[in-house]
């Protein structure tokens, strides 16, 4: 059975942090060395006095008992909460301001009236886990899919360890979380692309991180695939160095590009994750790239009308008046009386003259078609 349906009651001080916590940061997760004093320091900007009120008031409910996993940390057996680490930190910290070490003094007052015996802390809620990987499931559904999410960095730092420690395919990872294929496929991209940048040395990881999705939105457009020859469809195996060696050029331009330089004082060149989709037509045109690689700080609006992107624009704005015209004609004969119509259809007119004036071939053809019409 994965999770015991008996709970068992501990001491906080026999219980330890995950300092395997996606939410820690890589920095931290990438080894278990990292001291219990360090993770809970980490964890003090996580609303824990919430939680502390919250036990201060009613007490630790046994149904929100703990997971625990015994496993070797610091070089001996340890039961190690793998759900619930907020609110083990809690009961910690608020022991601590019982011993008169408080990290403020706000966990003092909280803690006044306690005692260090008080049950809170001697007997903490928990349920065994069998294994990490026997609950794998559970923990992705409730913080990728879930109400309790992650962060996007730490959604795709989990997505990859279901892949690669567990050995799970796209599919067997969406059927476990309760998400899209193509969505854990990108995630693990995604991932594995920040993986790359940081071997680049001169990049700011902590920057893609903090605008983490901006990267997984771009790696569904074809400009980004196709400029960092990225096979976005690619098993796990494959796409673990998703960006081949011949493009690392590439990915450290397109890593400013996303994120900017904050050594060179260069911000991104993508401010918005609504650009992203601008951003691949720019891509995807060799005289904008070209004009972005010998550019230090280039322009988003420059580079996209070399790509061509302000036909684009101008054709979805009048596309856009074209539409609502012929929706307005199907009614305008029932307010031809109005005064304020009148002021737009002339308003109109004045627009429509100067552009037919660019284009005489369709000013021709229409006029001659109403002159057949006549």
């Amino acid at each position: 059975m994965p999770i015991s349906r008996t709970i068992e009651y501990k001491d906080a001080d026999d219980l330890f942090l995950d300092p395997t916590n996606p939410r820690l940061g890589r920095e931290i997760t990438s080894g278990t060395g990292v001291q219990q004093s360090r993770v809970l320091e980490l964890m003090q900007d996580w609303n824990l006095e919430e939680l502390a009120l919250s036990f201060r008031e009613s007490g630790f409910w046994p149904q929100e008992a703990l997971l625990v996993v015994q496993e070797q940390l610091y070089g001996h057996a340890a039961l190690v909460v793998v759900e619930g680490n907020r609110r083990l930190a809690a009961l910690k910290l608020l022991r601590t301001a019982l011993s008169g070490q408080p990290s403020a003094r706000r966990w003092q007052e909280i803690a006044l009236g306690l005692n260090t015996h008080d049950i809170l802390f001697t007997q903490v809620p928990t349920l065994r886990v069998d294994s990490r990987s026997e609950i794998a499931a559970f923990l992705g559904f409730r913080h990728v899919t879930g109400i309790m999410e992650w962060r996007p960095a730490e959604k795709a730092e989990y997505i990859a360890k279901l892949i690669e420690l567990n050995h799970l395919s796209y599919d067997e990872v969406r059927r476990k979380i309760g998400s899209k294929a193509e969505t854990v496929r990108r995630n693990y991209a995604s991932y594995r692309v920040l993986l790359q940048m940081e071997e680049q040395g001169d990049i700011s990881v902590k920057q893609v991180e903090k605008r983490f999705s901006v990267l997984f939105l771009s790696l569904r457009t074809v400009g980004v695939q196709s400029y960092l020859q990225i096979d976005i469809k690619a098993d796990p195996e494959r796409l673990a160095r998703p960006v081949p060696p011949e493009r690392l050029k590439a990915l450290a331009y397109f890593a400013q590009w996303l994120f900017g330089n904050e050594e060179k004082k260069i911000p991104p060149l993508v401010d918005d994750s609504r650009d992203v989709d601008d951003f691949s037509q720019i891509l995807q045109s060799p005289q904008a790239v070209a004009y972005l690689e010998r550019t230090e700080n280039p322009n988003f609006e420059f580079a996209y009308r070399l790509a061509g992107g302000d036909e684009t624009e101008v054709i979805r704005l009048l596309e856009g008046s074209a539409d609502n015209i012929e929706a307005a004609l199907s009614r305008v004969h029932l307010h031809k009386e109005s005064v304020q119509l009148k002021k737009v259809v002339s308003r109109l007119g004045e627009d429509v003259v100067p552009l037919f004036h660019q284009f005489p071939e369709i000013r021709a053809r229409v006029l001659d078609g109403l002159r057949g019409g006549s």
